[in-house]
């Protein structure tokens, strides 16, 4: 696959970096299995305590450096691996696509996502503001800075393998710090593909070697990154599980965390939505990247006037589906990213019916020429009450839940009735309800949209959620501050000391 040397992916490959430096050691494999046709991609060698260890000292040294380059100066090296990912925008998008599962238009979108992010960084290495207060004091100013906090452990997710990573990074960068990189052991590959790319704009630019480093492995690298007191900040991406483990080892240690955890998001479909477009934003966050984004499609709210309308016409539309290699862009399914995730669709479906969920669409594995790998499963429509078990845990594959509400009150509890709270959305053409939605008593969701479907950001608007979802912002707004540490800063030039109340304080 010519895409694999353009991004310059070998059989066998390192998994430990500093930038300019590949840390060769003997530790064991990951392998790279593709779900779109189950065939081994190419290997990566591990991270062992003794790679870890040399990579966050070498981290450690590029920040004594990096953080005195001027913030414009970091944003212009920015603004070149945006160019670089320009560039490398098709090879990479295949490589998304084809070790992760999404379609190939996914994959692409992915990367432009990386595109777009180092382009606002870039805006943002030149509006890192603070402010200047008023002192109580004679002859005294106030004011407060930002100074960069270090490193950064960055933990993500398989269902974007590069995304969520340059949505860390670039701000992360700009704002001074430098970054230590666990991809998902699923895609191990995207992140040796990305470490390439980064090396190339670096080495041009005498970036110091430690400001973009690569760590692979499992579970015990994500303890490692969580529990190391040299690295204030570990911004992770996962299951809500996951989520609670790093938080406590952090908390711990009183390090910061970026929370981006699960979600179970719900479109209020109300009695004067545009049914229409509400079928493309339903089918859509419901089935897009087979159900695996954080913010897919969980749960239908739909009114009991439109309910049996609309459900007639999801049934059509999921008979419509196709569902193949995501290379193929006449596919809009492509596969779960293994057969443990298979296992999951499949368990859930079980469990549903026991608790009375009744399936209009059902739900099964496909078998037979073109899905060989076992990992393709039918998008599948059930109908529930909100209060099921099931629905309130959030099943990484495309299972849609149906309920039917009476009034916009008991469709935004519904809504909110989950441990969850990443993101929703309601389809209206009534200002008053869309009001109400987004209202201090509407939807408890980090992200809330009127008349879009849940799946899916921009850059540009924080990206994160409440309760179970972890809290963590990302991205656009001001979530650079994260990755910076405040500091009040008072001067005094008088000739006097005053102090602050007018205490008396004399000698």
């Amino acid at each position: 696959m010519n895409f694999l040397e353009q991004l310059h992916i070998e059989k066998n490959n390192h998994g430990t970096s500093t930038g300019l430096e590949w840390i060769e050691n003997n530790a064991a494999k990951i392998d790279s299995y593709s779900p779109v046709d189950g065939k081994l991609i190419a290997s990566v060698i591990a991270t062992d305590q003794e790679a870890f260890e040399h990579t966050v000292l070498k981290s450690q040294e590029a920040f004594a450096i990096w953080r005195m380059w001027p913030a414009p100066k970091r944003g212009e090296i920015v603004r070149q691996l945006g160019d670089a990912l320009r560039t490398y925008k098709e090879p990479l998008g295949k490589l998304v696509s084809y070790e992760m599962g999404k379609s190939l238009q996914e994959g692409y979108g992915e990367v432009q996502e990386m595109i777009d992010i180092c382009d606002f960084a870039v805006g943002l290495s030149r509006q890192l503001y603070g402010l200047t207060m008023h002192s109580e004091r004679y002859k005294h100013r106030m004011y407060e800075q930002w100074h960069p906090l270090g490193t950064v452990g960055i933990i993500s997710a398989f269902n974007f393998p590069v995304a969520v990573w340059s949505w860390n990074a670039a701000l992360a960068w700009v704002c001074g710090d430098v970054c230590i990189w666990k991809p998902s052991e699923k895609t191990p590959l995207c992140g040796i593909a990305i470490q390439h790319i980064v090396t190339k704009v670096f080495e041009k630019n005498n970036v110091p070697d430690g400001v973009s480093c690569l760590v692979n492995g499992g579970k015990d690298i994500g303890e490692w990154l969580s529990n190391d007191t040299r690295i204030p900040l570990i911004s992770a991406t996962g299951s809500t599980r996951m989520g609670k483990a790093v938080s406590v080892a952090v908390a711990a240690r009183l390090g910061k965390t970026i929370l981006e955890l699960g979600g179970n998001n719900a479109i209020i479909i109300s009695k004067d939505a545009d049914l229409e477009m509400s079928l493309i934003g339903a089918v859509f966050g419901a089935v897009g990247t087979a159900g695996q984004r954080c913010t897919s499609t969980r749960r239908l709210i739909i009114h009991e006037s439109v309910y049996e309308i609309f459900k007639a016409k999801l049934v059509t539309a999921y008979k419509q589906l196709k569902i193949g290699d995501p290379l193929d862009s006449n596919n809009h399914v492509g596969p779960l990213i293994d057969i443990q995730a298979v296992e999951s669709y499949l368990s859930s479906i079980e469990q549903c019916k026991k608790q009375g969920g009744k399936f209009v669409v059902e739900g099964y594995v496909l078998t037979g020429e073109g899905y060989e790998s076992g990992c393709y499963v039918q998008p599948c429509i059930a109908e529930v009450s909100n209060e099921l078990q099931i629905v309130q845990h959030e099943t990484f594959a495309p299972i849609l839940y149906l309920m039917k509400y009476s009034s916009i009150d008991e469709a935004i509890a519904y809504q909110n009735q989950v441990p969850q709270g990443l993101s929703s959305s309601i389809m209206t053409l009534n200002m008053r309800e869309a009001e109400q939605f987004l209202s201090h008593g509407g939807s408890d969701c980090g992200i809330a949209n009127v008349n879009i479907g849940t799946s899916g950001a921009e850059i540009g608007g924080a990206f994160g959620g409440e309760k179970e979802t972890g809290g963590g912002r990302e991205s656009g707004s001001d979530a650079w501050k994260a990755y910076m540490r405040r500091q009040t800063n008072t001067i005094n030039w008088s000739d006097k000391l005053p102090l602050a109340q007018g205490i008396q304080f004399n000698f």
